[in-house]
């Protein structure tokens, strides 16, 4: 520590606490449906997209995890909604919280031109909007709902997980 007191700023930016950032994108067909995808590592549906890499933002995560997943180039829009929450319980007490970014993925008329990334995923389909929820992971429809909502209005909707207490 030096003579001031205060802690070296490389170690003091080590020790503080991080995030795991997530990025996906609301895509639409030409009637009114969203696209999700089956992970093969996972028992429910989401969006595509996925996690970042270490020090990517979350606007090209996203491009770069669409491009990944579906084989197709998708410029992310604007912000529709960002979600923080705790790390499921499968990864342990110590696990980072994640925040969740989903973005305007616009408008895929069809899966024609669609090549799923066979390592990852299994399948892809539009659903409804109102269809969607059965499909994801519980924690994940609130900020999809608030992502599908966002698209018609102004601004980004924030989605706060359970803090460490318990509330919301």
């Amino acid at each position: 520590m030096p003579a001031s007191g205060f802690i070296e700023p490389v170690a003091w930016h080590a020790s503080l606490p991080g995030v795991v950032v997530a990025a996906s994108g609301l895509i639409y067909d030409g009637d009114g449906r969203v696209l999700i995808v089956k992970p093969n590592y996972r028992e429910h549906w989401t969006l595509p997209g996925g996690i970042c890499e270490f020090g990517e933002a979350p606007h090209d995560g996203c491009a770069r995890e669409l491009a990944e997943e579906l084989g197709v180039a998708v410029q992310p829009g604007r912000l529709l909604s960002v979600d923080w929450m705790l790390a499921q319980e499968l990864y342990g007490p110590q696990a980072r919280p994640v925040i969740y970014f989903i973005f305007d993925g616009g408008i895929l008329t069809s899966l024609d031109g669609v090549t799923l990334q066979q390592e990852e995923l299994d399948d892809a389909r539009f659903v409804a909007e109102d269809e969607v929820g059965p499909y994801l992971l519980p924690a994940a429809v609130p900020r999809v709902l608030a992502a599908i909502s966002a698209r018609s209005a102004p601004g980004a909707r924030y989605v706060p997980g359970e803090s460490p207490e318990g509330s919301s």
